[in-house]
């Protein structure tokens, strides 16, 4: 965001607040809307130093504005008042910045439930990022226990987060305001109508019923919000502070800097904070979705100057514990207590984060929303054009000029409907709920809509597309060079004992949790061939070491002799997504230390001595990769004696290793893969497979799914930086089915580029890359990666963050994006998609806004039907409301040409029991079973629907036009006599001459009468009837069923409304009940005319109907009107998908390209999902 400071002016002040007062609290109001406009009338520009407001603007393309106070915080009288600081600080620390300048203030700025501080000088409030990992032990582990004194004192003041005690007070505050803002049009009506005392008492209490359902809705999601925030914010930790020693405190007292210490036991994480010594268990599934325990290291001591983010990668996270997660289990090193240091408190954490994208979620930039907005101007402009006619009437018929005031500005409030915004939210609310009962639980519903414009969805594979399970296949060894005989993993043939073996018992990251193995599912599968168990509760001597808590293996009841009692596992390095491989340092009891790797093959052999690996390997990979196997490789090494393996680096402990194998995998596609992929293929929605795993596998997984036609050929994109120059090569060769290590076999080339050939011409091929490609690719091809995504089909071997970048390169070609996955390593692929869903037995999670209990795909079509179902609701809505107001509106407009108008009942009856019960009841209809081959409208300016409206506008001017000049025409017709239509009723005739000598004016002229109040007329009863049953027409034809909703008789709650108020309004034209018509301000007429109404709307009905059904929802009729006016999509991808059709040298197979020397550089959009408060720019440092 960009900050601007500025200074209150007194005098503008004072000017500001007479004119809330002098505009009765309107301008107060627009200021709310436009926090610029406050800021720019009440102050002048100034330095940041000097200012008491700031001025926010999002650096995004919607340049949104925000009113901030500033406070400042006096650093010298904090210092002062404490006499434990320490004598001599660092010269860049606040506290020698105080010393040379007393004066000195932070100034504070809330933003978002949190606090930002600004200094006159520059300095870092982010030292955590900066500091490298030796500087973090040395200043952090030293016998005081904490940080030199910078964060300690003022910490509270100034680090210090916004409090959560009240956060469900201010969520209903803004629920309260909110209902306020949509009903202040309504509020303004009632004061400009004519008064009635019960329509006084009710309408302000009635006025915010269309949005009840919502609230009620938006307040239980502020409780759940508000138990989620105190989950962890009221518990007791274990401290140590400088001077102070061990304390207990309550963890709402903790700031940055302050030293953890985790005590045996399930523990909750109260903030995010590194690990700098021992390690723990932790159960993330609050913020990944992953219910599997994730193994915590703490930070090693690298030497090295780089800070500590950025020297670990992506792999700081092993060692960040963060906040709202379980600690299950902690294990001291050699250096006793587990401790950690503060990193982030309240909303600056990882939970937090969570809370705040809840409550602050990322503008969504969708067509229908900024439609509109424009479609309110449209409607504003309509208002202004009613109001100058309503002058004109009024004011030659000499009127006084507060009633032609009151009458003009009452159009404004017929013409815009005040439930108009609350419109567009109404299918969201209901989708919302149909969503949550199917198991989809959802944190940012104006995503809702959004699905149901998706047009390409990424699939993880493990776990999302397969099974999570893994079932062992084989096992092939290497010895001396060579591949051995493969095992197969049968019940009554063991793995013999040897290396292999102690690699597949102790190669992992698995714990006992409530008697059982937990883990990830390829480490308990392994584990559990080997027929070992995990002895979890002993402590280990190791020579050098003193005690510490390790995990040990033991042989099982069901194991294979072996010469030894167990295995000791003493160090851990954990998977690494970026690294592609986890290590061990195990000790056989009795025997040597030995290092055992394991990781992607390629990764792995790379780690290893050439001569150990054989000279087949990659045909042999080729070989089990080609038929969907996962494969892993397996290396160890044994280390030197008198080395502490605590002390040893990642980069040390992995190199110079033995091969020892390939262990073959069995990955199972899940029951619905396929099903649900045919499903979307169908409805012509693209699936992208985005995976870590190697691109043969992934190629095999895509074509045994589906995603790749048996038809289809694909094509690998390899791209390489050329050895000794800045600059990078590209090249597209066919990839081959089932190619072996046979490679004199293949069929003619002539004949497979005669094949390929062909299959591309008709456009049915496939681009395959890994991630190091396509990172090559977007840092020096940049003008191809448009080309390659337009027709990629698997990325393989991708890192977390390079998943992130890919979604947002084919969001920049225009297509709607959704992402499915595990919600772990795909985060932040998921919170960047529009729409991310996560498959997570939790209801809510900082990974994606939309989490699925089910663990299935099947949730990703049932969420586009229901995002298709929510946005054609939000139209039939939009158009509803448009319309009931025009039609309001063009009635009164009538009435006003006799200075007449509708009565305080009639349009408390159709604002209230017609148009509320109806926008309430029309969004029950659900989402249809199939999916369309296309997708719904996404913008309210487009053809078919403006012209929907404008012809149905144009229909109910006809009609109610039509009845108000003939019934000026009927024998029976009198301006003055309001009765003399009914003559067979005796006390009308008794009546008639009275109220006719009172005249149209009889009310206004100071002569009160019960029987007329001066709004009864042949004309008020015929066109207030007859735009009455139009609004019940209106809503039948707009509840459109097919193809993206149900029909109609489906929601029978809207059926019965339907019927029951047809019911209503028919009675109400039929009945002539004296005292029913007097309420009403209706007159009698005759039966004939009442008849002649109801053919009128019946032939509007059907006219309307027609229209709709053969013009407006006819799509064969305007895909060959595109065709004929030659209109193309403008979307970016289809204009691609053009010009590639026309070159036909494209791909260009079996062709190297050559990049420039100048490359560019996309690090920046590489990063995973993080916590944006403790992100930094390092690279500028």
């Amino acid at each position: 965001q960009e900050i601007f400071g500025y200074k209150t002016q007194g005098w503008r002040r004072v000017l500001c607040i007479a004119g809330y007062i002098l505009s009765c609290g309107a301008l107060l109001l627009l200021f709310y809307w436009k926090p610029e406009w406050d800021v720019w009338a009440n102050c002048i520009h100034c330095s940041l130093e000097e200012a008491d407001i700031v001025l926010l603007r999002t650096t995004d393309e919607f340049r949104t504005y925000s009113r901030k106070t500033v406070t400042r915080i006096s650093v010298s009288a904090l210092i002062k008042s404490r006499s434990d600081y320490p004598a001599t600080a660092e010269e860049d620390s606040v506290f020698s910045k105080s010393i040379m300048k007393p004066s000195l203030q932070v100034s504070q700025v809330p933003h978002e439930l949190s606090k930002y501080n600004y200094l006159p000088f520059r300095t870092s409030t982010r030292q955590f990022s900066y500091m490298s990992c030796l500087a973090l032990h040395v200043k952090l582990v030293w016998p005081g226990g904490l940080l030199l004194g910078d964060w300690l004192g003022i910490g509270r003041r100034v680090v210090s987060n916004c409090t959560v005690h009240h956060l469900l007070c201010v969520l209903l505050l803004l629920l309260l305001l909110l209902l306020l803002h949509y009903s202040f049009i309504s509020i303004i009506k009632l004061f400009l109508s004519q008064p009635t005392s019960f329509l006084t008492s009710t309408l302000p209490i009635l006025s915010p019923i269309p949005r009840g359902g919502g609230g009620s809705e938006r307040a239980a999601q502020s409780v759940k919000l508000h138990r989620l925030v105190e989950s962890h914010n009221n518990i007791m930790v274990t401290v140590c502070r400088n001077k102070e020693g061990f304390q207990e405190l309550e963890s709402h007292h903790l700031v940055p800097g302050d030293t953890l210490v985790l005590k045996e036991g399930k523990t909750l994480l109260p903030c995010d904070a590194i690990l700098i010594s021992g390690q723990c268990i932790v159960n993330e599934s609050m913020l990944t979705g992953e219910s599997t325990p994730v193994t915590k290291t703490h930070l090693p001591q690298a030497d090295n100057f780089k800070p500590w983010r950025m020297h670990c990668a992506e792999d700081y996270k092993k060692h960040v514990l963060f906040c709202g997660t379980e600690v299950i289990q902690t294990k001291a090193d050699d250096r006793g207590l587990v401790k950690a240091v503060v990193l982030q408190t309240g909303f600056n954490t990882a939970k937090g984060d969570l809370v705040r994208s809840i409550l602050y979620p990322k503008p969504m930039n969708f067509k229908l929303y900024r439609d509109a907005l424009r479609f309110l101007m449209c409607l504003i402009a309509f208002a202004a054009i009613g109001m100058i006619y309503t002058v004109c009437v009024f004011a030659l018929n000499g009127e006084e000029a507060g009633e032609v005031v009151k009458k003009a500005l009452d159009v404004v409030t017929i013409a815009v409907p005040p439930a108009l915004p609350a419109a567009l939210t109404t299918g969201i609310i209901y989708t919302q709920r149909r969503l949550k009962k199917k198991g989809i639980f959802c944190i940012s519903p104006q995503r809702i809509n959004m699905c149901g414009q998706l047009n390409l969805i990424c699939f993880d594979k493990t776990g999302t597309l397969t099974e999570d399970g893994l079932d062992l296949w084989g096992l092939l060894p290497s010895e001396r060079n060579c591949f051995q005989d493969i095992h197969s993993f049968s019940e009554d043939h063991s793995l013999p004992w040897g290396p292999v073996f102690t690699a597949m018992a102790v190669c992992h990251s698995l714990i006992v949790w409530e008697g059982k193995i937990q883990g990830d599912p390829l480490d308990v599968k392994m584990f559990e061939a080997t027929n070992w168990v995990i002895d979890d509760s002993s402590g280990h001597q190791t020579e050098g070491q003193g005690s510490t808590h390790a995990t040990v293996v033991r042989p099982g009841p069901k194991a294979s002799s072996a010469p030894v009692e167990g295995v000791t596992i003493l160090h851990q390095f954990p998977f690494s997504s970026a690294l592609q491989r986890m290590s061990v340092i195990a000790q056989e009891i009795g025997g040597e230390q030995q290092v055992f790797t394991k990781g992607a093959p390629e990764k792995v052999a790379m780690l290893c001595r050439a001569e150990t690996v054989p000279s087949n390997f990659e045909s042999k990979l080729l070989l089990y990769t080609a038929q969907g196997f996962r494969v892993i490789g397996l290396a160890c090494k044994s280390l030197q004696t008198g080395k502490q393996s605590a002390h040893l680096t990642r980069e040390e402990v992995e190199s110079d290793l033995t091969f020892l194998g390939l262990l073959i995998m069995e990955n199972r596609l899940k029951r619905e893969t396929k099903p649900v992929l045919e499903e979307l293929s169908a409805a012509r929605i693209r699936s992208v497979m985005v995976t870590g795993d190697n691109i043969q596998t992934a190629v095999t997984v895509a074509k045994n799914a589906g995603m790749i036609s048996p038809t289809d050929r694909v094509i690998l994109v390899e791209a390489n930086k050329i050895p000794g120059s800045f600059s990078a090569s590209i090249t597209w060769k066919p990839l081959e089915e089932n190619k072996t290590e046979d490679y004199g076999s293949l069929e003619d080339d002539s004949q497979t580029e005669r094949r390929i050939r062909l299959a591309l011409g008709s456009g049915q091929y496939h681009f395959a890359m890994s991630g190091k490609s396509y990172q090559i690719v977007a840092q020096h091809f940049r003008h191809l990666l448009p080309k390659l995504l337009l027709n990629g089909t698997v990325f393989a071997r991708m890192s977390p963050g390079q998943k992130s970048s890919l979604v947002e390169e084919f969001q920049k070609l225009d297509y709607f994006v959704g992402m499915c996955g595990d919600g772990a390593n795909d985060c932040g692929a998921l919170k960047v998609a529009h729409a991310g869903i996560a498959l997570s037995e939790q209801e809510a999670s900082v990974a994606s806004p939309f989490t699925s209990r089910t663990p299935s795909i099947a949730c990703v079509p049932e969420l586009i039907r229901e995002g298709r179902a929510a946005l054609v609701t939000s139209f039939c809505m939009f158009k509803y409301m448009a319309l009931y107001s025009t039609i309001q509106y063009l009635g009164v407009l009538l009435l006003y040409w006799q200075l007449n108008s509708f009565g305080n009942y009639q349009f408390l009856f159709q604002d209230l029991a017609i148009t509320t019960v109806i926008g309430v009841t029309m969004s029950f209809t659900g989402a249809y079973p199939k999916l369309a081959p296309y997708r719904p409208p996404s913008q309210l300016i487009s053809p078919p629907l403006l012209l929907s409206v404008v012809l149905n506008i144009l229909f109910s001017l006809s009609m109610q036009l039509f009845g108000f000049v003939v019934v000026q025409e009927q024998p029976w017709y009198s301006k003055t006599d309001i009765h003399s239509a009914c003559l067979s009723v005796n006390d009308h005739i008794e009546n008639s001459s009275s109220i006719s000598s009172l005249g149209l004016h009889g009310m206004r002229d100071g002569a009160p009468g019960q029987m007329d109040n001066g709004y009864k007329s042949y004309e008020n009863t015929t066109v207030w009837l007859l735009s009455t049953i139009n609004c019940l027409i209106v809503a039948l034809v707009f509840s459109k069923g097919k193809p993206f909703r149900q029909p109609i008789y489906t929601n029978y709650v809207f059926v019965l409304v339907l019927i029951g108020q047809l019911g209503i309004c028919l009675f109400l034209v039929f009945a002539d009940i004296d005292d029913l018509y007097s309420k009403m301000d209706l007159v009698c007429t005759p039966t004939m005319w009442r008849i002649s109404m109801v053919i009128m709307l019946a032939v509007t009905l059907a006219v309307s109907f027609v229209v709709e059904e053969a013009v407006i929802e006819n799509r064969p009729l305007w895909l060959l009107l595109k065709k004929t006016f030659r209109y193309h999509s403008k979307s970016h991808y289809k204009r691609l998908q053009r010009v590639l059709e026309q070159d036909s040298a494209w791909p260009p197979l079996n062709e190297i390209f050559f990049s420039d020397s100048v490359a560019i550089s996309v690090e920046g959009n590489m990063g995973g999902h993080s916590n944006p408060t403790f992100d930094s720019n390092e690279d500028a440092l």
